[in-house]
């Protein structure tokens, strides 16, 4: 063990391996390869249970609107200081294509002009689970006026649940980016909880 504030704290399998038992574990070959899994990989179970889930919440059945989901979880890594989170999921808004002002707007989203009636209630939701654990009766009965099904109102609150266990992972076992990847895109401007 160190004591290098910076150092991981589990070591990293090599990519090979983490493939591996990516292979024999079911671990989409799309997660195995990136940090975190090459760390998870050590406990090859949870790493399969973990990478389902995320296939779930990400693709593979999800109920909650992609756009609201990604709002959610670089709120979580805005407000808890996850680099990791945050950079991971800039990406995938990129890919899902929703407008980098909005995505930039969770930083202060209570002052933010282009975001809409339904962002602001899943976001209320996500800071009121980060400082208090539960979503309170007003902001859910706002949540449930965009979320129109049972499913989407669950998968919310296990969105903001599991992407809050992640930036605790990321954080407590110092998981870092992947060498090829920007810091805190677009700008560079680190959450002050960082």
């Amino acid at each position: 063990m160190t004591d290098d504030s910076n150092s991981p704290r589990i070591p990293f399998l090599s990519v090979e391996e983490a493939a591996r038992i990516g292979k024999e574990y079911g671990v989409p070959s799309s997660m195995a390869h990136l940090n975190v899994f090459r760390v998870m990989s050590h406990h090859p179970d949870l790493a399969a249970a973990v990478s389902n889930l995320l296939a779930t919440l990400l693709y593979k059945g999800n109920k909650l609107d992609e756009r609201l989901r990604e709002l959610i979880i670089m709120r979580i890594a805005w407000r808890t200081g996850s680099v990791y989170e945050w950079t991971q999921h800039w990406r995938v808004a990129k890919r899902l294509e929703i407008d980098a002002a909005s995505v930039i707007a969770v930083r202060d989203w209570q002052k933010a002009t282009c975001l809409r009636a339904a962002d602001k209630a899943v976001l209320a939701a996500t800071d009121e689970t980060i400082d208090d654990g539960r979503i309170s009766d007003p902001t859910w009965i706002a949540c449930c006026e965009h979320l129109a099904s049972e499913a989407e109102r669950i998968e919310l609150v296990l969105a903001i649940s599991n992407w809050r266990l992640f930036s605790e992972m990321f954080q407590s076992l110092r998981i870092p980016l992947e060498e090829d990847v920007d810091h805190w895109p677009p700008d560079g401007l680190s959450s002050p909880a960082a």
